[in-house]
């Protein structure tokens, strides 16, 4: 045991000394630490438990071997190209505040030291968080925020899966232009007078601004008439202001952009004032968690949201079906948009940790940008993830793209939401139009 122990010695020394280079699985990390920032409480704390639990999941699958499930993580027990070194999520809750995330972000790589950060899902904090990074030199992958501007900056350590609202608020525009084509499955079509007048409202914050801007960009591309848009105070305690300022302007299609608190909210606003709109779109955040769900009821039939996944997809994809029920053992619940977003953010850290084989932020940076991960490995319907490395939207990823769902009553009696954009993968007739309350 001596002679081993004077060995080690010898040898560290030498490595000192001459600077002899060691391959890399010599020293290869026992964990690979990721800093994971997300509301863990306030207005979103729904997204944020839902967020939280679709990053464990993709974890849990990564640190073990489940060789049922055809994705590459899941082969490994660990990061293989480091040694099987086990992935270590450390949580931090930024409360919706940007302050707090950029923060949390300095404590994340000053204190414990993480070797990258997955969040935040709030844009307004993903662009302080993502700053931070910028300014250290550490690798953030973000899965969840959707602001167009986040990829347009020209960073060099920020990453994004997700589509952005750019897109998705196209795929709406898309879906009012096919309903006046008659491409919608289960609906004549429309006359473009009957859903000309379109109104917005949208919380004041990062998101909520850019999702104003994208509505209004693609309105005046579409030819539609925008006859009111407004900003909220987050995190409201009384929309009736607002619900009749929109109803004066009476709009046929009615576009908001709200976390939970606020959708919920909302909602039950709209119902008091007896809104009478023909389409009404929610995108994503508040209008897809499981709370808004059970909170509002039977009052969202008929209801829009886009999103990146919904539990339909299963119904194609057979990864998804079975990474969607260990979900819902784990949860209770179906994979949301959030969710399934969260869990691809970690995946993708996986993926650039195993072409990287190196905990090294140089290293991680050209694995990241150099990655293709195959959209058959996704619980996403996505072509797969690819990160942009010229042009306007540095760090995006050019490979993903948005669903329109829409509450229905299945034949149980059960809220679903089914798709009803793309037009070629729709699961049911839409509901057309929105029956009043």
């Amino acid at each position: 045991m001596k002679g081993m122990m004077r060995f080690g010695l010898v040898w560290v020394t030498l490595v000192a000394i001459f600077g002899l280079t060691v391959p890399a699985e010599v020293f290869a990390a026992e964990e690979i630490k990721i800093g994971v920032i997300y509301p863990l409480t306030g207005g979103a704390a729904a997204a944020g438990r839902e967020l939280r639990a679709g990053a464990e999941l993709a974890a849990e699958i990564a640190n073990n071997v489940m060789a049922d499930l055809p994705m590459t993580m899941a082969k490994n027990g660990g990061v293989k190209a480091l040694g099987g070194a086990k992935i270590t999520l450390i949580f931090k809750d930024h409360e919706g505040n940007p302050t707090v995330g950029a923060d949390l972000a300095k404590k994340l790589i000053l204190d414990d030291k993480v070797h990258g950060i997955l969040g935040c899902y709030h844009s307004s904090v993903t662009k302080t968080v993502s700053a931070v990074c910028e300014q250290y030199g550490v690798p953030m992958i973000n899965g969840s925020s959707t602001s167009p501007d986040l990829t347009q900056r020209g960073f060099k350590w920020f990453w994004r899966t997700t589509p952005h609202d750019k897109w998705f608020t196209k795929d709406l525009f898309e879906l009012l232009k096919g309903l006046t084509e008659g491409k919608v499955k289960g609906v004549k079509a429309v006359q473009k007078k009957d859903i000309q007048n379109v109104a917005s409202a949208c919380e004041n914050t990062e998101w909520g601004s850019l999702v104003t801007e994208m509505i209004k960009l693609f309105a005046e591309e579409y030819k539609y008439n925008l006859r009111k848009t407004l900003l909220y105070a987050d995190k409201a305690t009384d929309l009736s202001n607002e619900v009749r300022s929109l109803k004066a302007a009476r709009p046929d299609v009615m576009l908001f952009a709200s976390y939970t608190s606020d959708a919920i909210l909302m909602i039950k606003t709209l119902k008091a004032e007896k809104i009478k709109a023909k389409i009404i779109w929610g995108q994503d955040a508040g209008f897809e968690t499981p709370e808004f769900q059970k909170t509002v009821g039977d009052d969202i039939v008929g209801i829009l949201t886009r999103t990146v996944f919904l539990p339909k997809v299963v119904e194609v994809k057979k990864l998804a079906g079975q990474v969607n029920a260990m979900y819902k053992a784990k949860t209770g619940n179906d994979f949301s948009g959030a969710s399934a977003r969260s869990f691809t953010g970690l995946q993708t850290w996986v993926h650039v940790l195993e072409k990287a084989g190196s905990t090294k932020p140089a290293d991680i940076q050209a694995a990241a940008n150099a990655i293709q991960i195959p959209g058959s490995e996704l619980v996403v319907p996505w072509a797969g993830v690819k990160f942009s490395t010229t042009g306007d939207e540095i760090g995006q990823n050019v490979l993903g793209s948005g669903l329109i769902g829409q509450y229905q009553k299945d034949k149980d009696g059960k809220l679903v939401l089914e798709i009803v954009y793309p037009f070629d993968v729709a699961t049911a007739n839409m509901i057309y139009p929105f029956a009043a309350w």
